[in-house]
């Protein structure tokens, strides 16, 4: 193999290139077009704790260092972040580059059920609880139409 060969940044689908070592989702931040209807919606499926919104009594210097959440909040969900930004004037499709779906665990088929009945006593409509050999889904959708899952493991 010739110096400049070796030296050459990697070819796409080599496999002696760099890779980047992650251990886990740092956070998620959906686009959404309307916060307070995201925002009811959110806090009812899930009741994450917020960890960052703007202060309704905030000075310039704390709304100019909270810019970034261009007037939306960030949920603490554990392991990872999910933040509401509402910039967006369409809704959302899966069919588009970017986004398919965002799925979030459950511990057991039995809090998938759960699951579904809370939905209904929210007349949030959603797919029947699926078997999809490796685990158990329950498909519904946000405000904008995002496609939201849980998972719950077989066993």
């Amino acid at each position: 193999m010739a110096a400049a060969e070796r030296d050459s940044p990697a070819k796409p689908g080599s496999m002696d290139r760099m890779t980047i070592n992650t251990t886990s989702i740092s956070h998620v931040r959906l686009t959404v077009t309307d916060i307070e209807r995201s925002r009811r919606f959110y806090d009812g499926v899930f009741g994450w704790p917020v960890l960052i919104e703007m202060p309704a009594d905030a000075d310039d210097k704390l709304r100019e260092q909270l810019a970034f959440l261009y007037g939306g909040v960030i949920y603490n969900i554990g392991d990872a972040l999910i933040g509401l930004r509402p910039v967006a004037e369409d809704n959302f499709d899966e069919d588009r580059t970017g986004l398919d779906h965002l799925a979030f665990n459950v511990g057991s088929k039995a809090e998938l059920d759960s699951a579904a009945t809370h939905l209904d006593d929210l007349g949030i409509a959603h797919e029947p609880i699926k078997d999809i050999g490796i685990s158990y889904i329950l498909e519904f959708r946000d405000p904008d139409n995002i496609a939201l899952e849980l998972a719950a493991p077989k066993g």
